[in-house]
């Protein structure tokens, strides 16, 4: 009777064993299911809503009223500079050390560069992403045989052909990593593309703090401005180009696309080591010590006479 009871326990014991076993296999299987499909739903969605390039906030009425403020101000400290100018090649001519033809190409300078300042990078950042646009549209469209415009068109279709959950007989972690992965790199570049409009807008406006010093003949800072407003675009360019590459490369090899797409962030870090330099940090605290610089001279100028 004893050997009866203890074999029937035994085998109620390895079927609830079994059963919970089969039920936490279901939950887990479930679970994964609905975070998959969680997460496809929101990359889908947001993907859907990526159509550009941050381009568009330069036709905004408030943002083409920053330009012209910024532009304005770039003027009145080119005229300012202009007079200091004057005046310092007036005192030096009493010594004999004046040099006309410099000052008059320094005039030259500050007045293209006062002219342009508030023109030439958002046309020099439209046709970077306009050329980009071109070149990243006719690689999508050789790659799958059609013509895609935009990061989100292109990332739906890449979405839709490798992630889809009715596509999947099982769906596991490796899949949902994959998913993540994938959202991350194309997310990132494109907030960073949109920050990058912006990021034109604070180069406008240090930029009119340099023409104060070009007349003058300290051209040093806004050369430097110079190279980083290329560096900006050219940035731009080339973080969106290797991201569609590396979604071109993803559809076949996963891990070799993720990389290139990872690449695209580093894009700026590279460009630092040949002085091209897409931060603002230099820029700014030049830009500050020359408005100082012109502030102090106002109040020498203007110093109330004492009676």
């Amino acid at each position: 009777m004893g050997d009866l009871l203890a074999g029937l326990g035994d085998a109620l014991g390895g079927a609830f064993e079994n059963i919970g076993i089969d039920v936490v296999n279901s939950v887990w299987t479930a679970m994964v299911q609905w975070l998959y499909e969680a997460i496809y739903t929101a990359v889908g969605e947001l993907f859907a809503e990526i159509n550009q390039l941050g381009v568009e906030i330069f036709d905004l009425s408030w943002v083409q009223a920053f330009v012209r403020l910024f532009t304005l101000l770039g003027w009145a400290l080119f005229v300012a500079g202009l007079v200091v100018a004057v005046f310092e090649v007036a005192i030096e001519s009493q010594s004999g050390r004046a040099s006309i033809k410099g000052a008059f190409l320094n005039l030259l300078k500050g007045f293209f560069a006062v002219s342009l300042i508030g023109v030439l990078p958002v046309q020099l950042y439209k046709l970077c992403c306009s050329l980009q646009g071109v070149f990243t549209g006719d690689l999508a469209g050789i790659f799958a045989a059609e013509q895609t415009a935009t990061i989100g068109e292109f990332a739906n279709l890449i979405l839709s052909a490798l992630f889809m959950p009715t596509m999947l007989t099982q769906v596991g972690l490796k899949n949902i990593c994959l998913l993540i992965a994938f959202s991350y790199c194309i997310i990132k570049i494109f907030f960073a593309n949109i920050k990058r409009g912006g990021i034109i807008l604070i180069q406008i406006a240090v930029g009119s703090l340099y023409m104060f010093s070009v007349p003058r003949g300290y051209t040093d800072g806004f050369y430097q401005w110079c190279r980083q407003t290329v560096a900006i675009c050219l940035t731009a360019f080339m973080q969106t180009t290797l991201l569609f590459l590396g979604m071109m490369t993803f559809q076949d090899y996963a891990l070799l696309g993720l990389g290139v797409m990872l690449a695209a962030n580093e894009v700026p870090r590279i460009a630092q080591q040949f002085g091209l330099d897409s931060s603002v940090r230099v820029n700014l605290s030049s830009a500050v010590y020359t408005t100082n610089t012109a502030v102090n001279l106002a109040r020498t100028v203007f110093r109330p006479k004492v009676t």
